[in-house]
């Protein structure tokens, strides 16, 4: 691939440019919002200038309400060898192109499983995709080219390539993807109106669970407006789960033990199957799931602490495979959870006691 249009300069689209600009392909940028492409020029995604011919790969990151007549608009203008769009919903944009009556051998539609809370070209990064699952949905009318300019894309910005079925991706994106987004809008909704006192116990846990409430809720209107159907199905499941574990806890209430007995195995049923379900998420590189042990270190919100930290374990021979930190309310401090193999543990913790570091139980 030596050419590329992208038409969209939101985060998806910046941040393929960036990648391809940054491997020596020429790319343009094209945006509703012209101000929009001069941004991602500048940040060294491409050059605003429209191409003076045919591109090799037309790439659409444009909202999927969008997605079929951008892509329409550019294959009768014949921009481009190859057209791919990067939307986060496949069948319905699909469909929408089919009743075009347009020839969609030279089209392919594709989905980078990777973003941001944050929007718009000055969020966008080279890497952004780097060992990321990019799903890839040709169909029998697919070009053999273009399937190859796809997996070329693919490359170049460093993620790995899944092919699925169109309405299999919707359907798989709207239990990983979309159906949590909602459920965390939904937990961080409840701390609207809630006690300032109650507010600021917030820990760890209400954090991991409401980082994804902070997306644009536009840009997830018009994803969910995409796949609603599928969507639904999934948070009826949720909805169900959610009637069973608020009679169990009701049960807890009563005065009949062996109604207590009930509410407590309800209770313990949705969990165990939260375990059963979190075990089966791919663990590092989409290996599967380990199990690490956590080494807890009491830091100071100090200047160079966290270096100085991951330095001293460095000393000690051992990788950290992840890493969380959480601040203490109302203090100058934290305590940073470092993730390593359980073999791994005791050595470090020894190490970093001598160097003067102070640990905490998880």
């Amino acid at each position: 691939m030596r050419t590329a249009l992208v038409i969209g300069t939101g985060l998806i689209g910046t941040s393929a440019a960036l990648a391809l600009a940054g491997r020596g392909v020429t790319v343009h940028l094209r945006d509703h919002d012209p101000a929009s492409a001069r941004t991602a020029a500048a940040l060294g995604a491409g050059t605003d200038a429209e191409p003076e011919g045919r591109v090799d790969l037309a790439i659409v990151a444009v909202p999927p309400a969008h997605v079929a007549a951008t892509l329409a608009d550019a294959m009768r203008a014949g921009v481009a060898r190859g057209y791919l769009d990067v939307a986060s919903v496949k069948g319905g944009p699909r469909r929408d192109l089919e009743a075009t009556g347009l020839d969609l051998g030279a089209y392919i539609g594709s989905h980078p499983m990777s973003g941001k809370e944050r929007s718009g070209p000055l969020a966008g990064t080279a890497d952004l995709f780097e060992g990321r699952p990019w799903v890839l949905t040709p169909t029998r009318d697919t070009d053999t080219e273009v399937l190859n300019l796809a997996l070329e894309l693919v490359a170049l910005c460093g993620a790995v390539p899944v092919v699925m079925d169109a309405d299999a991706h919707d359907r798989a994106v709207a239990l990983v993807s979309h159906t949590p987004q909602l459920v965390s809008s939904m937990v961080a909704a409840r701390l609207e109106e809630a006690e300032e006192s109650a507010v600021r116990l917030c820990g760890q846990g209400i954090r991991d669970v409401t980082r994804i409430a902070a997306s644009d809720p536009r840009m997830w209107l018009e994803i969910l407006a995409a796949n609603p159907g599928p969507v639904a199905d999934v948070l009826a499941g949720v909805a169900a789960d959610l009637d069973e574990t608020v009679r169990a806890l009701r049960a807890l209430q009563s005065p009949d033990e062996e109604e207590r007995r009930g509410g407590a195995a309800g209770v313990e049923d949705v969990l165990r199957r939260g375990n059963a379900g979190r075990a089966r998420v791919p663990g590092k590189h989409g290996a599967a799931p380990t199990a690490y042990e956590t080494v807890a270190v009491l830091i100071s919100d100090r200047p160079g602490e966290l270096a100085r930290i991951f330095a001293d374990a460095g000393r000690a021979g051992v990788n950290i495979e992840d890493v969380r930190i959480e601040h203490a309310t109302g203090q100058q401090a934290g305590l940073v959870q470092l993730m390593v193999d359980p073999k791994a543990a005791p050595a470090l913790s020894h190490s970093l006691q001598s160097q003067g570091w102070s640990l905490r139980t998880p």
